[in-house]
């Protein structure tokens, strides 16, 4: 019952957040302007908006102020980081550090759960496969690789040339800043979804430790109910620190000190890497999203999680023991910022303003002979081939996510099974490894995602195609996914091993028999679309530099998960007929675990159920504000003009799921830990006094005693 409320209040949240919008405003999208940020604001380093910031913000934004806050900033796996004290120690999000805690656990340890505190200096932990990269060095290589694409005549030609220009140019930058026994790499990024490009010289550390990590349930909580939710009262922290080739900690001059907090209208400057966005799409392509492959992303994520939170209500304990809560998250998390982008695009308001943005390039495009006669036809090209993705429609539906980890393993047997049908001699023995390697999951389960893939099969490719017959053969969906569970080989571990083991899979079972017939048309999808996409690559590119011919950077790049730099203020904001506001505190953390209790997504870990001593609850705990930040951003520093640190983002908030095409501040907040809020817990709950006298004097300490002897 829990998870069914709990997904009917989701989904009327992410309905609303949008369309109530449009709907409040009731105008007429044709008198709909766009507005100077609808790009956003996630600028580049290389293209720094000194001027903007300086004027705006009233401070000198400098070459050497952008450097300062580039080489104090870091890029770990999937997220944010940043060095935060000369002797390496580097802050980000409990939840970016999560496997490396778990990584460090020894024998009879839960970290994850308990927290971890290296109480001197020679118990860091060290994070196996762990790294943290910085950027030391940019360089524009645009004309390059420009005059080789320009040479080339074919995509194929293109994309060639765009390889050897990318291999060649990162050849020369890397032999300019190399020296010998340096981690340093070359990363290619394309700006302007190809109208500039960018050779980004980073240094990679891999001997990254664990410092002080605190329990899950305060680094994750409110769980997945929050989750792109603001009011928020996370404690998602955690302090890593990199040592040096010679096993020392690292000693760094760039870095950010932790400052005293912020105050409502400051501003900040969040430093990271947001992932791959999409605000610089045409309206063909915005339309084709919007009314394809988007509803079918959403739907197949909303029914699965409907599904896996239908289980797990009714076998909360397997649950538990089997991790689906992880798992579930994963998926509502994905749902969740898929859904919201929908809205963005069912939004009439936001479309308008789409709409008008591309009206001002065609006009500029147009009004300039030069850029017409190589520019001028791109938005039409660009509307054919969705024209042409249109009509492959029905795979988005019925063969995109046949092999997702959400979805059936039986599917994804059967699909496997069809592969070693289609697939060379060579190839044999990978596919074989793959089916032997999927893992069966709970039976009734598996029965529920099953049922939901072949009635996926019948809704889109209707009653009389081939597959949908071998899928239902004349009965429901649910009645169906039964009879193939009992009746195939493939309906259970053992079995598929019994098969292989004894030489092949039989071709007459009803499992294979259904791979056999949707794997070549799922692979026939895949390349059609991938061949769609590469040639709308190429468009895009071209559109990209048009873009930038006339624009220039004043309008910042999509984001690329490569390192960017965005400016807001704290700032909080109308919901729910009420005020969000700037900050929250730990009072209200205590106020949300007193009011669920045990067992709920707000328990707190035991030894803070009760307030610590000294521990002052007016202190802010989190805080939101309008600077634009996206998936990727996780971990990244928030500081002020002075660079101090003042928090760390870990969250957007549901107005912000549009993201993705449009950056809106009015209601669309980013949402950061408050630097306050770390170190009263260092200090009054795990007493990490060590860390703390780093964290404010920059002295490395090696132990509690010696701490203590200092303060």
């Amino acid at each position: 019952m829990r998870s069914t409320l709990r997904s009917a209040v989701l989904l009327g949240v992410l309905s609303a957040a949008f369309g109530a919008t449009a709907a409040a405003q009731a105008v007429n999208p044709d008198t709909v302007r766009a507005g100077r940020f609808d790009a956003g604001r996630m600028w580049t380093f290389e293209y720094a908006p000194a001027r903007y910031f300086s004027e705006t913000y009233g401070f000198t934004a400098d070459s050497a102020w952008f450097a300062r806050a580039r080489l104090a900033a870091l890029r770990i796996p999937g997220c944010s980081a940043s060095f935060v004290s000369p002797n390496g120690l580097i802050a980000t999000n409990h939840h970016c550090a999560r496997g490396g805690v778990a990584a460090v656990s020894r024998p009879g340890e839960n970290l994850l759960d308990n927290g971890f505190y290296a109480a001197t200096l020679d118990e860091e932990r060290r994070v196996p496969g762990f790294y943290a990269d910085q950027l030391v060095a940019i360089e524009d290589v645009s004309d390059s690789v420009l005059a080789a694409l320009d040479r080339a005549r074919t995509d194929d030609e293109r994309a060639q040339a765009r390889r050897a220009a990318f291999a060649a140019a990162a050849d020369r930058v890397l032999a300019r800043h190399r020296s010998p026994g340096d981690s340093l790499f070359v990363q290619m990024v394309s700006l302007y979804n190809g109208g500039r490009y960018s050779a980004y010289v980073f240094r990679r550390y891999t001997d990254v430790r664990v410092v002080v990590a605190p329990e899950l349930q305060l680094g994750f909580f409110g769980g997945d109910p929050d989750n792109f939710t603001y009011p928020r009262y996370d404690l998602d922290f955690t302090i890593l620190r990199i040592y040096g080739a010679d096993g020392r900690p690292l000693h760094t001059d760039n870095y950010f000190r932790f400052g005293q907090g912020v105050r409502p209208g400051d501003p900040v400057f969040v430093i990271g890497n947001p992932g791959p966005t999409s605000r610089m799409l045409t309206m063909s392509q915005l339309e084709f999203l919007r009314d394809v492959s988007e509803p079918a992303s959403v739907a197949f994520l909303r029914t699965r999680l409907d599904a896996m939170r239908g289980w797990y209500d009714a076998n909360h304990e397997e649950g538990e023991r089997l991790g689906m809560r992880n798992r579930m998250f994963g998926v509502s998390n994905s749902f969740k910022a898929s859904a919201g982008g929908l809205d963005a695009l069912n939004d009439p308001v936001v479309m308008a303003r789409k709409r008008d943005a591309e009206r001002q390039l065609r006009d500029s495009i147009q009004t300039r002979p030069a850029l017409r006669e190589r520019y001028g036809r791109l938005f039409d090209q660009i509307a054919a081939l969705q024209r042409d993705k249109r009509r492959i429609a029905p795979g988005y539906v019925a063969f995109a996510n046949v092999a997702s980890s959400a979805g059936s393993v039986l599917l994804r047997r059967a699909y496997l099974a069809g592969r070693l049908r289609l697939a060379p001699a060579d190839s044999l023995p990978l596919f074989r490894s793959r089916l032997l390697a999927l893992r069966d999951q709970p039976r009734d389960l598996e029965r529920r995602l099953l049922a939901l893939q072949l009635g996926d099969f019948a809704r889109a490719l209707g009653p009389a195609d081939e597959v949908t017959r071998l899928a239902l053969g004349g009965r429901s969906a649910e009645e169906a996914a039964q009879a193939l569970l009992e009746g195939s080989v493939l309906g259970d571990e053992a079995r598929t091993t019994l098969a292989l083991q004894g030489g092949a899979l039989p071709p007459d079972d009803p499992g294979v028999r259904l791979g056999v017939a949707f794997t070549p048309r799922t692979l026939a999808f895949f390349r059609e679309r991938d061949r769609l996409t590469t040639a709308e690559g190429e468009l895009v590119s071209q559109l990209g530099r048009a873009r930038f011919e006339i624009y220039g950077t004043g309008v910042p790049p999509d984001a690329t998960f490569s390192p960017r730099i965005t400016d807001g203020v704290v700032q909080g904001y109308a919901y729910n007929g009420t005020l969000a506001p700037p900050f929250t505190t730990f009072a209200g953390m205590y106020d949300r675990w007193f009011s669920f209790g045990l067992g709920s997504e707000w328990e707190l870990p035991a030894r803070w159920r009760t307030p610590p001593p000294g521990l002052d609850l007016s202190t802010p705990l989190d805080f939101c504000s309008t600077a634009d930040t996206y998936g990727g951003n996780s971990g990244s520093p928030a500081v002020t003009k002075d660079l101090a640190l003042v928090g760390l983002n870990f969250d957007r908030n549901i107005d912000a799921l549009g993201r993705d095409f449009i950056y809106l501040p009015e209601q669309g907040r980013n949402v950061m830990v408050d630097v306050r809020a770390i170190q009263a817990a260092l200090d009054k709950v795990y007493g990490a006094h060590r860390v703390l006298q780093e964290l404010r004097t920059g002295q490395l300490v090696r132990s509690e005693q010696e701490a203590d002897a200092g303060h």
